[in-house]
């Protein structure tokens, strides 16, 4: 979609300087763009590149300056550019219409404006919203409520009865409600745990390819409103995840962990079961946090097992001298047993 300079930067909240006319079609970083593309520098290290550019747009935060550009002026340039991105960028399409080759159950309710993709499969009683596009291959299944304006790429699978909101994009080979890992230990065996939940997503949710997300135990699985989710992330039967709170890849959470809103999860963290994230929280990458560990809200941990980050920082200073410290205990070690065996 088409924007120019002036209404663009009205939609985003960023304040024009320069020609309001100018027409902008897409974005592109300053050394790929295009005179109709708008680009964004939010560094002084990258004003060179973005005044070499073809670009005739770019966003700016206070106190920088591109000669040559019209600019729209945001505190947050990344912040904003994002916002501009979203207008100007149409998302690909993923169906269109509904294929013939796909199959659709008699009971399953598809609203006018959705799109089912070839061999996508929609169970009974299974309810695909207004403008949801199903790709390719996607197995919907009995008792699905899938919301509005909706994207799911190709080969997702959706286990029964799960739900999800409105404008949720789901990437290629999650899949979402299978059982939980949950079992009894008796008489020599292991026995299956009733797995009888659902899963319930909230609006605005971004689930990255190859994700998986168990289904409730006696409980349900929720994530909430905003949850950024990357590639490869595990969460377990009865995980709460709070609003806006964003989980990088390869991190597994155990069942019946509770995160609050707003943290920040890197990737290949892992949680134990029962483990509480409070709001704001924020946890480093390759971080181990054991079962029914709390972290407090605004704090920021770090390592195996998890601990403030100044801790983390301290002890990491003295393991990176332990080869030079045990050298020097050696030295005095000899030392001491040549004093002692002159006396």
């Amino acid at each position: 979609m088409k924007y120019t300079a002036k209404d663009l930067a009205a939609a985003i909240g960023a304040v024009l300087e320069g020609d309001g006319s100018i027409e902008l079609a897409g974005v592109a970083a300053p050394e790929r763009a295009a005179s109709s593309d708008l680009i964004f520098v939010d560094s002084a290290k990258h004003v060179a590149s973005g005044g070499e550019s073809a670009s005739k747009c770019v966003i700016l935060p206070p106190g920088l300056t591109v000669e040559g550009k019209t600019v729209l002026r945001a505190k947050d340039a990344k912040l904003a550019f994002a916002k501009a991105a979203a207008l100007l960028r149409d998302a690909a399409v993923i169906a269109n219409g509904v294929h013939p080759t796909a199959v659709i159950a008699p009971l399953a309710k598809i609203a006018p404006g959705a799109s089912i993709g070839p061999f996508a499969v929609i169970g009974e009683d299974a309810h695909i919203g207004a403008n949801t596009q199903i790709g390719a291959h996607c197995v919907i299944g009995a008792g699905c409520w899938i919301g509005e304006n909706c994207r799911v790429h190709p080969r997702v699978t959706l286990y029964n009865s799960v739900r999800i909101g409105n404008r949720v994009e789901i990437h290629s080979g999650a899949v979402i409600g299978a059982d939980g890992f949950g079992y009894a230990y008796g008489e020599g065996r292991h026995w299956k745990f009733p797995q009888a939940g659902i899963v319930e997503i909230g609006d605005d949710v971004e689930i990255g390819a190859n994700t998986t997300i168990d289904r409730g135990s006696l409980d349900d699985t929720r994530i909430a409103e905003g949850v950024k989710l990357d590639n490869l992330v595990h969460i377990g039967h009865n995980v709460q995840i709070g609003a806006h709170t964003v989980i990088a890849a390869q991190t597994g959470v155990s069942g019946s962990c509770v995160f609050g809103h707003h943290a920040i999860i890197g990737g290949q963290v892992g949680f134990g079961d029962h483990c509480t994230v409070e709001d704001h929280a924020v946890i480093g990458s390759q971080a181990g946090v054991l079962p029914g560990k709390i972290v407090r809200s605004g704090q920021i941990v770090w390592g195996t097992p998890v601990r403030p980050l100044d801790k983390f920082k301290e002890l990491n200073a003295w393991f990176s001298r332990l080869p030079e410290l045990g050298a020097r205990i050696k030295k005095l070690e000899g030392a001491l047993e040549g004093k002692l065996g002159k006396s």
